[in-house]
């Protein structure tokens, strides 16, 4: 009999549709530790093939197939061409879940751990006012000092002028980026190619960038964007590395269109 398998987590790339299935890539990281002398399990790329009567049912969409979390259950296969299954493992697939996240959790929760919860935060709550209300009131000689510094602070942002204040947001977008980046960018605007989705990029060198990631909060290098269609036209790596590590914006550095 053909060997089971499990998958979960979201999707690495966009939702592909044929006549009657849908197919998109998933990854997954192998054990964190293996038996002395041999060497880690690296992350391991799956394309799953679902029926459209199955997918339609969990009510998922190309957009939010992204971001859910979901449960795979089917079997390998071998038999799908390469152009169709970029994944490392086909897998097809029996049944498909969407996954409930921590805020469907705590909707869910019974009445009594929700009440059990409010009354420990109400009696936090109460505590705190008690020690508020005990501490001793100033003296007249200090609280005139407060107002005092409290009048130098105004005056001093007050004499700021207004060009320093707009400039300061522009920096602090591009802070802690690597050399070369020109913006940062929404990662679903993103467009990849179909020719970078039949890649597979070399799994060290991805787990090295993710790691390096982990390490610094940033990416070693910006993703090179066709101005005006941020379209991918370099750093694939670095972008199946921002979608792993579910970031937000990208550094980017951007290809103007040759006229």
């Amino acid at each position: 009999m053909p060997h089971k398998i499990t998958l979960t987590g979201s999707a690495t790339g966009p939702l592909r549709e044929y006549d009657r299935y849908v197919a998109f890539d998933m990854r997954e990281k192998g054990s964190p530790s293996a038996p002395k002398g041999l060497k880690k399990s690296t992350f391991i790329s799956y394309t799953v093939f679902v029926a459209k009567k199955a997918f339609n049912k969990t009510g998922l969409t190309k957009k939010s197939i992204m971001h859910e979390k979901i449960l795979i259950q089917g079997e390998p296969t071998l038999d799908i061409p390469i152009d169709e299954c970029p994944g490392e493992v086909g897998v097809i697939c029996f049944q498909i879940t969407v996954l409930p996240n921590k805020k469907d959790k705590e909707d869910n929760e019974p009445n009594d751990k929700k009440e059990a919860k409010q009354e420990a935060s109400a009696a936090q709550q109460e505590v705190t006012a008690t020690k508020q209300e005990e501490k001793p009131v100033t003296t007249s000689q200090p609280a005139a000092n407060e107002e005092k510094k409290a009048e130098k602070v105004q005056t001093e942002v007050k004499e700021t002028p207004v060009q320093e204040k707009k400039v300061e947001p522009q920096k602090k977008q591009i802070t802690n980026q690597p050399k070369g980046t020109q913006d940062l960018l929404s990662f679903d605007e993103i467009i990849v190619p179909e020719e970078f989705l039949k890649t597979r990029p070399n799994p060290q060198k991805t787990q090295k960038v993710i790691d390096f990631v982990k390490r610094t909060g940033r990416l070693d290098e910006p993703l090179t964007i066709e101005k005006g269609s941020n379209i991918l036209k370099d750093g694939y790596r670095r972008y199946i590395v921002a979608k792993t590590l579910k970031m937000d914006k990208v550094p980017v550095m951007y290809e103007y269109q040759k006229l």
